[in-house]
C-alpha cells in the first residue's frame, strides 16, 4: 500500500494542466471529500503497527505534494488569464499612440528664429543667473542708475552682485566681448522679473532680442529689418515707431504694427486705436559699444527687443498668459497640429 501510495506522489509531481477545470478535477479526484487521500486515510487502521509511521508520513507527503501542485497551476493558469485580460488578442491592432506638441512658447520662438536666420542673423545663448555688469553696468546702466527700477530685479541674497537675469541683452554684452564685428545675431530666452502675476503680467517670460554691429550701420537699416519681419511673422506691412527710451540705445523706439480694426477682438487688444505695440529698439549706444571693446568711430549697430509670450498671445489668441505656465493638456493639445 505504501508503494501505491509513492507512485500517487509521483503522478502528482508530474501533473500538468491547460486549464483550470482540469486542476479542479485534479483537486477533487485527490483531495475531494470522497477523494483517494480520504480513501487511503480510512485505511490507516488495518496498517500493521510497525509500518503505521512509515504509511502516516508517506500519505502526509502525497497530501503535500497534491496541495502544492494544485495551488502553482492554479497560481499560473489565474496569471496567464489576467495577462490574457489585460493585453486582449495580441495579433489584432494596437491602440493608436497618442502624440505629444511642443509647447506653444517653443513653437513661436522657433518661428522668429527662423524669420531671422533668413535674413543672415545667428542664435547666441547664455546664462539665466548673471553678474551685475553682463546684466546692467555694461549696457550703460551703472550703479545707482535710476533706470536701473525699471526691472525689478531678483538678487541672489548671499551674493548682491548676482542676480536673475532681467533681458537677453546680457547674452548680446557676452557675444559682443567674444566676437569682433560685423556682428548679427538674436538672444532668444527666458527672463525674470519680480512682478505681480496676473492675465498680461509673469515674473518669468521669454524674450527674443537681436543685434546688429557694423560699418555705416543706421537706423534706416534697424526700420527695413522690423518691417521685414512683421510680413513674415504677422502678415502686416505697416509699422510705426514711436521715441522712447532705453538706457543701452540711443535714440530708442517703441515698435508698433498695425493690427487694424476688423473684429471685436481687434478692437480690444488694440484699445481702439488698431495699433498693437509688441517690442523696443535703437541704436546701440556708444558707450555700450566701448565697454565691451568695440571702436565706435568705425562702428555703429541697432539692437531691438520683444516678448515671445506676447507674440504667441497675438497670433493665437490666447487671453491669459498663465496659460503658457499651468501645463494645462488640454490647453496644449490644441498645439498638436502646429508640430
Amino acid at each position: 500500500m505504501i508503494e501505491e501510495i509513492k507512485q500517487y506522489i509521483a503522478e502528482a509531481e508530474a501533473f500538468t494542466a491547460t486549464s483550470l477545470e482540469e486542476v479542479e478535477q485534479f483537486r477533487i479526484k485527490i483531495l475531494g471529500s470522497k477523494g483517494l487521500l480520504k480513501e487511503y486515510f480510512s485505511k490507516f487502521k488495518s496498517v500493521p503497527n510497525e509500518q503505521k509511521k512509515e504509511f502516516g508520513q508517506t500519505i502526509n507527503a502525497w497530501k503535500s505534494a497534491a496541495e502544492s501542485k494544485v495551488a502553482s497551476l492554479k497560481e499560473a493558469l489565474e496569471d496567464q488569464q489576467a495577462a490574457v485580460n489585460l493585453f486582449g488578442d495580441l495579433t489584432r491592432p494596437a491602440a493608436p499612440i497618442e502624440l505629444g506638441s511642443r509647447h506653444p512658447i517653443s513653437l513661436v520662438k522657433n518661428q522668429i528664429i527662423e524669420v531671422f536666420n533668413r535674413i543672415g542673423f545667428n542664435v547666441s545663448e547664455g546664462p539665466e543667473i548673471e553678474d551685475d555688469w553682463h546684466n546692467f553696468t555694461a549696457l550703460n546702466l551703472p550703479e545707482y542708475h535710476p533706470a536701473r527700477d525699471m526691472q525689478d530685479t531678483f538678487f541672489i541674497q548671499t551674493n548682491p552682485d548676482v542676480l536673475l537675469r532681467t533681458h537677453t541683452s546680457s547674452v548680446q554684452v557676452r557675444y559682443m566681448e567674444d566676437n569682433k564685428p560685423p556682428i548679427r545675431t538674436i538672444s532668444p530666452g527666458r527672463v525674470f522679473r519680480n512682478e505681480d502675476i496676473s492675465a498680461r503680467s509673469h515674473c518669468i517670460f521669454h524674450q527674443v532680442e537681436g543685434l546688429y554691429i557694423d560699418k555705416d550701420v543706421s537706423f534706416a537699416d534697424l526700420k527695413q529689418t522690423l518691417l521685414y519681419f512683421t510680413k513674415e511673422m504677422f502678415g502686416k506691412s505697416k509699422i510705426r515707431l514711436r521715441p522712447s527710451y532705453f538706457p543701452f540705445t540711443e535714440p530708442s523706439a517703441e515698435i508698433d504694427i498695425y493690427w487694424g480694426l476688423k473684429t471685436e477682438t481687434d478692437y480690444k487688444i488694440t484699445k481702439g486705436t488698431g495699433w498693437l505695440e509688441i517690442g523696443g529698439c535703437g541704436m546701440v549706444d556708444p558707450n555700450v559699444l566701448t565697454n565691451c571693446g568695440i571702436d565706435t568711430k568705425e562702428y555703429t549697430g541697432f539692437a531691438f527687443g520683444m516678448g515671445v509670450e506676447r507674440i504667441a498671445m497675438l497670433l493665437h489668441q490666447i487671453g491669459d498668459i498663465r496659460m503658457f505656465y499651468e501645463n494645462d493638456v488640454r490647453f496644449l493639445e490644441q498645439f498638436k497640429s502646429a508640430l
